[in-house]
């Protein structure tokens, strides 16, 4: 069984296009720390079309935080710019596509509209 890390990002690879994202184009890199490990994924995103990679590469943005947070924030349970301002999650490079690309993240299980639509395809 897969954690929902690694399904959120092979769902967004598989998809290969977010509508959501249609105005957006850059490189995300989230750094996953846990102890002297950190797992990569990298976000690449042309117009809404996305490629999801676990390179450890440049980007224009690198979101780090703990795997378990990123688990909480891919399920749905956790909201990423309300860990970020609570300083659970640190952003180097460009901050505008941490917010575009938090559009995309699952919401709670009792909310309505695209995060809960794709919060269903997750599971």
């Amino acid at each position: 069984m897969l954690d929902a890390t690694t399904t959120f990002f092979e769902n967004l690879d598989r998809r290969g296009y977010e509508p959501l994202l249609t105005k957006v184009s850059g490189t995300l890199r989230f750094d996953l720390h846990e102890g002297p490990q950190t797992r990569h994924w990298l976000l690449v995103i042309d117009r809404g079309r996305l490629r999801v990679s676990q390179e450890d590469r440049e980007a224009d943005t690198v979101i780090g935080t703990s795997p378990a947070l990123f688990e909480d924030l891919a399920a749905g349970r956790e909201h990423g710019l309300a860990a970020l301002l609570r300083g659970d999650m640190t952003v180097t490079g460009d901050a505008r596509l941490v917010v575009q690309v938090e559009r995309i993240f699952p919401g709670p299980s009792d909310s309505r509209g695209p995060r809960r639509l794709f919060h269903q395809e997750v599971r």
